[in-house]
């Protein structure tokens, strides 16, 4: 539906009205031979339907009346018309732009959520939108909102500190969260709020310093960010590795080259599951590389050997194009089960 209420249909009836107090002005003091301004105020009164002080003398003062009283019922319903079509517009609008982002939210699963839209936010959001991956935005920041408005993103206006606002973005549903709000109060309370109603949820955290680090690592986050202490670790490496760094970050940075790093878990299912490395022949038959394995406990093999055994519930992370890492998936593929 297109917005009515333009200036230029405005800017008409404007015209149209002003045109008619200069011909009904002109009319009555030829006509009754009154003054300019007697002749104006009976021009207004009887346009705008307000009444007249007293019935025109004339026929021709009576003829203009009517047109005067015609043109002004045909001009004020033009502009009734054009305000009522403006509201509603905007009303109905708003109104089904918000079912449909609601209904598009209750439909999603696996997604992620990022609360709190502010500069890191919004570089997650941009990370995930690149990867093709789903995700909600909680913020009530108007910046925020149109922020994300601009960029088609689907948002829940409100604070993470809401239980009722976390629900609203398919918390129940959800893969992970991104507890990212400039507020280390706020990313505790949103880190207690969700562990709490999702203890198997994947929570990453924002944190200004160590101690709210650890406090976050209390409430449940499974991994903090330090911003200002990785930036200055990433400087170091810079300064001190350059080749290293440029090389891991052509790597991890979406949109360079074709290499990728992917995290695929061994499901029980799997028929290759309790297989070798070399048993299996990863390289041979997927051209992706087994670079490390994250084994059931939680221990890490940073240099898994050719007889490593790929166990049920290990986590391998693995390094190679798109087209590879997909190969791979297939290979360890759950077996669908048998009806």
């Amino acid at each position: 539906m297109k917005d009515s209420f333009t200036p230029r249909r405005v800017g008409y009836a404007v015209v149209a009205l002003l045109a008619v107090f200069a011909a009904g002005t002109v009319g009555f003091h030829s006509a009754l031979d009154e003054g300019w301004f007697q002749a104006l105020y009976r021009t207004v009164v009887t346009t705008s339907l307000a009444g007249l002080d007293t019935v025109p003398r004339t026929n021709s003062a009576r003829v203009i009346s009517i047109v005067l009283v015609l043109a002004g019922l045909t001009i004020f319903a033009y502009i009734a018309t054009i305000l009522v079509e403006g509201i509603a517009g905007g009303v109905l609008t708003g109104a089904l732009a918000e079912r449909r982002r609601r209904r598009k939210i209750e439909r999603l699963r696996d997604h992620y959520i990022i609360c709190g839209y502010g500069r890191v936010g919004r570089r997650v959001a941009a990370e995930f939108r690149e990867d093709g991956i789903d995700y909600v935005v909680l913020d009530f920041s108007p910046d925020a909102i149109e922020h994300a408005r601009e960029h088609g993103d689907l948002f829940v206006e409100g604070t993470g500190t809401e239980d009722e606002d976390l629900m609203e973005t398919g918390l129940e549903r959800a893969r992970g969260l991104v507890a990212s709000s400039d507020s280390d109060a706020d990313n505790l309370y949103i880190t207690l709020s969700a562990r709490a109603t999702r203890p198997d949820l994947l929570i990453v955290a924002r944190a200004s310093d160590e101690d709210a680090a650890r406090k976050l690592r209390l409430a449940g986050a499974d991994r903090v960010v330090q911003p200002y202490s990785t930036a200055g670790k990433e400087m170091a490496k810079l300064v001190l590795r350059p080749q290293v760094a440029a090389f891991l970050d052509i790597m991890s940075t979406s949109g360079g080259t074709e290499l990728r790093f992917e995290e695929i878990e061994v499901d029980p299912t799997c028929e290759h599951a309790g297989k070798s490395i070399r048993e299996l022949r990863v390289r041979e038959q997927t051209g992706a590389m087994i670079v490390a394995l994250r084994k059931s406990d939680g221990t890490f093999d940073t240099t898994p050997s050719p007889e490593a055994a790929l166990e049920p519930g290990d986590v391998m992370i693995a390094a190679g194009t798109p087209e590879e890492l997909r190969r791979l998936e297939e290979l360890f593929a759950p077996r669908e089960a048998v009806a």
